[in-house]
């Protein structure tokens, strides 16, 4: 497979509007579609044709990052048709390549269907902001709108943190400047210690992963700027959990104290293959710390998170599954989908035979999906 053809696949998953390009040895080249494998009419890709596919598109740099520790990753422009975020990696010691298309066309806050309440919150001179969710569940794309919202609305100094830049963003009414780790600084926690130096309003961390991070990210919400960042979490209450379970138990109070007056929101995101329409539906929880919350971050008892969200519509705020349940009864997305992304599986479940429909599905999978959560 020569160059040529790299650019014909390419060609094509941005012709389909394809998420994602994988390429693996004994497979035809295969695409996810709305949420969907398919394989692309063309030969089974052989040992031979991967080596001169990532060739042709891996930068020596990291050509040697993969010799050394078998995988790398890196971002790729594809002209100006799109860009892609790619992985290579080592598989029975053959490479497999998986891209990432990364839409270079930012998105409006009704097209994503962010809550409203966003836009009030990102005015915020300090704090803050999370969104949350499993990998591909459009977190890069609802923080790229926000950001995008910041440039062109408000004069403010944004500097983004991010591994690797997927959106490219341009200077408008703010100044934004891009780092992308591992090639414009070696890590998030050093990239975030000299942000501090670099008269920032606006911070962006790509991944708030080790502790030094997260400590770093707060101390800057503290200190008057404003934060965004993302967790690999599902739901407001697990990813307060899992900020403060990264610390020692010694500090774990402290950094209770300095959530309950750091954190402003944690927008929890899922995205689900529609059923009306073909193509992707985010599901939302969006938790907004009001004192009430702040009180509870700060007691240790982030388990009445969820029914305090409840009880805080007023605000915005609403329940993965609720909205789950709301995009399932206007017809957007089927129970099965519904009962996979969701956080109490068998509740909804129970609420889909009430209703005397069934999930397509047998017990025995149900179970799986529910331990799977866990």
């Amino acid at each position: 497979m020569s160059s040529m053809q790299i650019d014909r696949l390419l060609d094509t998953v941005v012709r389909l509007g394809a998420s994602d390009l994988h390429l693996t040895v004994g497979r035809q080249p295969t695409v996810r579609h709305s949420g969907h494998l398919r394989n692309l009419q063309t030969k089974v890709v052989d040992s031979d044709d991967m080596v001169s596919l990532m060739k042709s598109i891996t930068p020596e740099r990291n050509q040697q990052e993969l010799n050394e520790e078998g995988g790398t990753d890196f971002g790729f422009a594809y002209g100006d048709a799109a860009r892609f975020r790619v992985s290579v990696f080592r598989q029975r010691g053959d490479l497999a390549i998986v891209l990432r298309q990364i839409p270079n066309k930012l998105l409006t806050f009704e097209q994503i269907g962010l809550p409203e309440m966003c836009r009030e919150l990102i005015r915020r001179p300090r704090g803050m902001f999370l969104v949350t969710g499993p990998t591909g569940s459009g977190k890069t794309t609802s923080l790229a709108t926000m950001i995008d919202f910041v440039n062109m609305n408000m004069d403010r100094h944004i500097i983004t943190m991010e591994d690797p830049i997927e959106y490219y963003h341009y200077h408008k009414k703010s100044i934004v400047n891009q780092r992308e780790v591992g090639n414009d600084v070696p890590n998030f926690a050093e990239a975030l210690r000299r942000a501090l130096r670099q008269d920032p309003d606006v911070i962006l961390v790509g991944e708030m992963r080790d502790l030094e991070t997260i400590e770093a990210a707060v101390r800057a919400a503290e200190t008057g700027h404003l934060v965004f960042g993302t967790l690999h979490t599902t739901g407001a209450a697990k990813t307060i959990d899992r900020l403060v379970d990264a610390f020692p138990v010694s500090q774990q109070n402290q950094i209770r104290v300095q959530l309950s007056t750091a954190l402003i929101c944690v927008l929890s995101q899922v995205l689900l293959s529609r059923v009306d329409s073909g193509g992707m539906v985010a599901g939302y929880e969006f938790l907004v710390v009001t004192p009430a919350i702040a009180n509870l971050i700060r007691d240790n008892k982030t388990f009445r998170i969820d029914s305090a969200i409840q009880t805080g519509k007023k605000f915005g705020m609403q329940l993965l599954d609720d909205h789950l349940w709301s995009l399932y009864s206007k017809g957007m997305i089927g129970a099965e989908e519904m009962i996979d992304k969701s956080k109490d599986p068998a509740a909804l479940t129970d609420k889909v035979h009430r209703m005397g429909r069934t999930v397509g599905r047998t017990e025995l999978d149900e179970d799986s999906t529910v331990s799977a959560e866990d």
